[in-house]
């Protein structure tokens, strides 16, 4: 039988106040842009179903952080149970693309001994004539930290679905070729849930067989 979803990742979208986080998660799991969203208090978390290959689901558990400095010790306590991250910035915000360095190296520094597989987002790009950042120093940046570049737009729904569902094939990729492992007590990367169906006699002698959720 066809797998529910065949992994769980955790991802957690970081970068600071005011940059768009709340608004892109909501309109990749729920659809909606919301004009007046309320500053996230310490951490909220959605999920979704993503397919990345046809029958091949995974789900994405997410993990919107705060980004104000004060909510930051609760923040860095879930760096380390994540396998994949978008850090974002405003397109229309120096600072908070300046900011970006700072953010990385406090996630790596608290994500040890594994690993995040991070996206480097520009939010906000239907504000183009507001543009603070250009697109070449963005990918510049993205390029020397070793990540992949995207602009979004939560109120515009673009590149939305584009940038959750690259970051999770590159997961997915890295799963498959063994260079994520699933370990115990980590919360990164989970087996996904197969319905536990027998297909024949032999099989029922198998009684360690099981289904790993």
């Amino acid at each position: 039988m066809e797998a529910i979803w065949l992994y769980q990742f955790r991802l957690i979208v970081i970068g600071d106040s005011t940059v768009g986080k709340s608004c892109l998660i909501r309109r990749f799991t729920e659809g909606r842009f919301a004009q007046v969203s309320d500053p996230t208090v310490g951490v909220d978390f959605f999920s979704r179903l993503v397919e990345i290959e046809p029958g091949k689901r995974v789900k994405l558990q997410i993990w919107d952080t705060a980004g104000q400095e004060r909510f930051r010790s609760i923040t860095r306590a879930y760096y380390r149970n994540s396998v994949g991250g978008l850090l974002l910035f405003d397109i229309t915000n120096r600072r908070s693309f300046q900011n970006v360095h700072d953010w990385l190296e406090e996630a790596r520094s608290h994500v040890q001994p594994h690993s995040i597989v991070f996206l480097l987002v520009g939010h906000k790009c239907d504000l183009e004539a507001q543009r603070q950042v250009t697109r070449q120093e963005a990918e510049k940046l993205a390029g020397a930290y070793g990540m992949r570049y995207v602009e979004t737009s939560a109120r515009d729904a673009i590149n939305v679905e584009h940038a959750f569902t690259e970051l999770t094939r590159d997961i997915f990729a890295l799963v498959r070729s063994g260079d994520i492992t699933i370990q115990e007590g980590w919360e990164g990367v989970k087996s996904g849930f197969v319905p536990n169906v027998v297909h024949s006699s032999e099989e029922v002698t198998k009684s360690d067989r099981r289904c790993l959720c």
